[in-house]
């Protein structure tokens, strides 16, 4: 790999220089933050610092997204110390995956919950079918997941005694029904579901799949449209609601018997950006939102939402946040009432570092846990030799109707990154090279392209039904050192050292080109057979 990272190191010196990235803290905020703390000088912050002392937490700076990337409906548990999150899917291979944190401000990913292809049966590559909106909890030692494989079996759930190991096979439900949702109490289970526009609740036999008992609406929410993802709790001898509506809102209810009559609270929605004080903030699209306890006794929310980039525009999908949860009156307040922020100050429940970004090398000796496919690979499409990861092409890519392209990717987690690789087409013909895909309808591809002994490097873009190529340039040889810089709001494309190119973000953004995930990035390859030395991918 010492070619590709010449010239990725020259090139991360060049996007170091860069306006878009953030300026370096000055000093007297540098040395606070290395302690954890966000120093303040004001009478009521060093008051509630003393309260929050007392209690063992400090307030601390807090990173949001706290899982950034394509990341969309989460779902947490919290089991003593120990805190295990899983995000959707949808059609890609492997699903569900999980994280696991200590201080709620950095996941690691453990995992894939459905890593077997018999476990994630899939259909035609479709952002519209495939998993969603998973609910992870655990009762008596066992942790479960409860999802949706739309258009390949519905409502399912999945077991397992330790969530970074194996999970079982699906165990398909017999209760239909959107967003579904587990609550446990007093050994039986309960299933909470959307049902015309209203939540459901039934009970259900979790080792089987089977309904014990038929479901029966609690409540049909606020009057908002698309009611979603509904989670019951319990506090206080309450049984409490919570549910998204209207795409951007959360929402809450209440009642002394789990199956109602349910009160709503007279402050939804409880949190919404689409408020006078959240309309001009960059993070949009706030929903699907899980409650949780931590084990110093504070209670924590994970949901949805997304960064707008240059005139709304979004293109990494949606992302996990965090926010703090305070009880008044007998309902939760998520972050006191305040619109999130991209850092903020929050009493977390262990101490954390402020090392969020930072450089992978892949040489695919091992395909780690972050790596994705649409659909199941097609095994033989993907080996290795001489230390080098070599992809066949199907005759196909991104576009609709291609059967399982070869592409291996990862999800892009900062707006601001390098990633590179040096590809090689080792047949008389082939194209290959690096994929950035948002959905069939939306993506980019930054090839190596070789007919005979003509080769040449291209760039492509498909918005919807156009495919345009915006620069080419011809080789020498069949390979080439590709590198992107990717900004806010553009990428640029570099060969062997040289710029070829800049493609706006906005061209495969979810406004633009649609689709429910967001951009993944990596080695692709359309026809013939490609060798790739490697992958760097750094956030900056």
């Amino acid at each position: 790999m010492s070619s590709i990272k010449t010239v990725y190191l020259t090139e991360v010196t060049k996007i170091t220089k860069k306006s878009q990235f953030p300026k370096k803290k000055d000093f007297f905020s540098i040395f606070a933050t290395m302690r954890g703390i966000r120093l303040t000088l004001s009478l009521a912050a060093m008051l509630a610092a003393v309260s929050l002392f007392a209690q063992g937490n400090l307030p601390v700076e807090l990173h949001n997204p706290v899982i950034s990337g394509f990341n969309p409906e989460p779902s947490c548990v919290a089991v003593g110390e120990d805190y295990y999150l899983v995000t959707s899917s949808f059609d890609f291979f492997p699903g569900l995956p999980i994280y696991y944190s200590r201080d709620l401000q950095h996941w690691d990913q453990i995992g894939n919950v459905l890593e077997r292809a018999a476990q994630l049966p899939l259909a035609e590559p479709d952002a519209a079918q495939g998993i969603f909106s998973p609910t992870i909890r655990c009762n008596n030692g066992t942790f479960y997941i409860i999802a949706t494989n739309e258009g390949n079996g519905g409502n399912f759930l999945v077991t397992a005694k330790d969530p970074a190991e194996s999970w079982s096979d699906p165990i398909w439900l017999e209760q239909k029904g959107k967003n579904p949702s587990l609550y446990f109490e007093e050994g039986k289970c309960y299933m909470s579901y959307i049902h015309d526009s209203a939540v459901f609740l039934c009970e259900i036999n979790p080792r089987n799949g089977s309904t014990l008992k038929q479901g029966k609406a609690i409540w049909n929410g606020t009057g908002r449209n698309s009611p979603e993802s509904p989670r019951l709790y319990k506090h206080a001898d309450w049984y409490y609601l919570l549910i998204s509506e209207g795409g951007d809102c959360l929402t809450v209810a209440r009642s002394r018997n789990i199956y109602g009559p349910y009160e709503s609270s007279h402050s939804n929605p409880i949190f919404t950006h689409s408020s006078i004080e959240g309309q001009n903030s960059t993070i949009q699209g706030t929903g699907h939102g899980d409650l949780f306890q931590a084990a110093d006794g504070s209670w924590w929310i994970v949901m949805q939402a997304h960064r707008c980039f240059e005139s709304g525009f979004h293109h990494l999908g949606r992302e996990t946040f965090l926010a703090p949860v305070s009880w008044a009156g007998g309902w939760p307040v998520i972050n006191d009432g305040q619109v999130l922020s991209e850092t903020m100050s929050a009493p977390l429940p262990a101490e954390a570092d402020d090392d969020m970004y930072g450089i992978w090398e892949y040489d695919f000796s091992t395909i780690g846990p972050e790596w994705l496919y649409i659909q199941q690979p097609i095994a033989k499409n993907y080996t290795r030799s001489d230390g080098k990861l070599v992809l066949n092409g199907t005759g196909g890519g991104f576009e609709i109707g291609s059967i399982r392209p070869t592409a291996l990717l990862r999800r892009q987690q900062s707006p601001t990154c390098v990633f590179s690789t040096k590809v090689r087409i080792t047949q008389k013909t082939g194209i290959a090279g690096i994929g950035i895909y948002q959905t069939s309808q939306g993506y980019i591809e930054f090839l190596v392209r070789k007919n005979g002994k003509k080769a040449e490097a291209v760039v492509r873009v498909r918005t919807r039904s156009i495919l345009h190529e915006e620069a080419v340039i011809e080789l020498k040889k069949p390979m080439a050192n590709l590198l992107v810089r990717a900004y806010e709001n553009h990428y640029e494309f570099v060969v062997n050292g040289a710029d070829l190119c800049c493609v706006d973000t906005a061209l495969i953004s979810s406004e633009v080109a649609g689709g429910y995930a967001g951009v993944s990035i990596g080695p692709y390859c359309i026809s013939g057979t490609a060798e790739f030395d490697g992958f760097i991918y750094e956030e900056n």
